[in-house]
Order: C-alpha cells, then structure tokens, then sequence
C-alpha cells in the first residue's frame, strides 16, 4: 500500500497521527493489538491515527507507556497545545513538577493547581467565545492543567501555600453548581496537612503589596525560583536578589490575609449561600 510521506512541516496533530501508526506498525501491532496493551478501544485508536480525534494528554501517556517509548507521545502532544499556552510557561511547568514547595498568589480567578476539571474547563470557554483559542485547545489546556495537579499527590507531598484574592472566591465561573463544587474542593483541599489556602479580604484596598499573581518554587537543595505572568508571555525568574523581593512581597501579604481558618470559614459560607440559592 502506498504511503504517504510526513512533510517536513507538517502540523502537530498530523504528526502524532503519522508517528503513532509508525511506531504501531514497526512493532507489528493490529489496532486491535495496540489496544490490548492500552485502555482505548482500536476504533478510538483509529479515529486519533486518521485524524478524526485528538489525542488528549492521558492518550499520548498511555501510548508511551504500551511502546515504552519514554515521552515521546506526551513532548508530541505538548507540540499540539504548546502554541496555545502563554510564552514561558512550559518552561516554567518543568520546574513546578521538580518543586518541593510552592507558594502562590492569584488576583482575579482559583489558582490552576485547585481547580476543579468543570472550573477549569467554563475558564477556558471564555476564551473560545472571544476567538482565542478552538475547543481542541482548551481542552488540551484543561489536559495540561490535570496532570499539574498530580504534583498535589506525590509521595512525599509537596508544600502548597495558596493566597488568592476574595475576588476569585465571589466571580461567578461556569454557573452556579460549577461554583459550589469548586467551594466544596478549595475545603477539602485546605484540609489536608501541607496545604494552607488563605484569602486576601478586600478590605486590604491600596495595602496590598501584589498587583500581579506570582508562584514561587522551593526547587531540591532550597534554591527559590519565581514565576509570573503579563497579558503576553510568562516569565521565569531565576535572579536570586529578584525573588528574594519577590518573596518579601508574598510573605507581607501572607502576613496581611486571613487566617487559615477565618479564609476556611469564608469559603464554606460562600458555598452555603450558593446552595440556599437554589
């Protein structure tokens, strides 16, 4: 049978199409075969090799793992959605990954790594209905951002301090019951021993000492790396004398939110309002 051959620029998509059947082939697999050794079934197997579907980020995991590839599948699905996340940021997700704690600051929306798969994916609506994005990237962001969290279930578990702006608890993402289930996620999170979530009152008015969200990253031997974001590009930071102002900023306003338990409380009764709501 004639084959036709991968042009040299030939899309993403296209590509981990025509490599997956390559890499099938080469060992002597039916579809069929393939999907034994996965959880897909060799019609799904079928429709991502012809095209017809897109591989998600647990798909490209699972044929790595059936090839013993290492990574291949998941850097080629990255190649897909990389161009749909904001400059900087893959960088930046290599090291969160390594982290052994991680602090952050959100202004106006939960931060990613305390999503919700139903927040997460109503966030990323809003930028397909302003032309930004296609649904195949939101939802290969969404992918992206549920295999971050995997970070929150290693062994031994990483340190997870969260401040997040009252503005973020009270704007209204996805409906009502996509809300309430994001509350009721932020309590069960704040439950658990290494992870502190606090909310920044509104009534810090012009005593806030950050105007734009901020991560920092305690990477394996204590070095502390920062991360931000403009409307354009992420940056990573890696000057020492620039994070060590960064962190005297967090740590101002770590000192200035609620406590742990007063932003528990406020999180619970949000969720409660909501509920008699209905």
């Amino acid at each position: 049978m004639n084959r036709l051959l991968l042009p040299a620029t030939a899309p993403p998509r296209v590509e981990f199409a025509t490599q997956l059947r390559l890499m099938r082939e080469a060992l002597g697999l039916t579809q069929a075969q393939l999907a034994d050794r996965t959880e897909y079934s060799s019609v799904h197997i079928s429709a991502v090799e012809t095209g017809r579907k897109p591989p998600t980020l647990r798909f490209a995991k699972s044929m790595d793992r059936a090839f013993d590839s290492g990574t291949k599948f998941v850097e080629l699905f990255g190649r897909i959605h990389g161009h749909s996340l904001l400059q900087g940021f893959p960088e930046y997700t290599a090291y969160e990954r390594n982290a052994t704690a991680v602090r952050l600051f959100e202004t106006c929306v939960i931060p990613g790594l305390l999503q919700t798969a139903e927040y997460a994916a109503a966030w990323e609506s809003g930028y397909i209905q302003r032309g930004k994005i296609t649904q195949d990237q939101a939802n290969g962001r969404v992918d992206v951002l549920m295999d971050r969290q995997q970070l929150l279930m290693k062994t031994p578990s990483v340190g997870l301090y969260a401040i997040m702006d009252e503005t973020c608890l009270r704007r209204p993402v996805g409906g009502r019951l996509v809300m309430i289930n994001q509350l009721r996620s932020l309590e069960e999170l704040a439950s658990r021993p290494k992870t502190i979530i606090q909310i920044a009152p509104e009534s810090l008015g012009e005593a806030h000492p950050l105007r734009h969200p901020l991560t920092l990253l305690t990477m394996p031997g204590g070095v502390m790396l920062g991360y931000t974001e403009t409307l354009q590009r992420g940056l990573l930071e890696r000057d020492s004398d620039t994070v060590a102002l960064w962190a005297s900023d967090y740590d101002q306003l770590q000192a200035e939110a609620l406590s742990r338990a007063a932003s528990l409380s406020m999180i619970r009764r949000l969720r409660e309002d909501l509920e008699r709501e209905a």
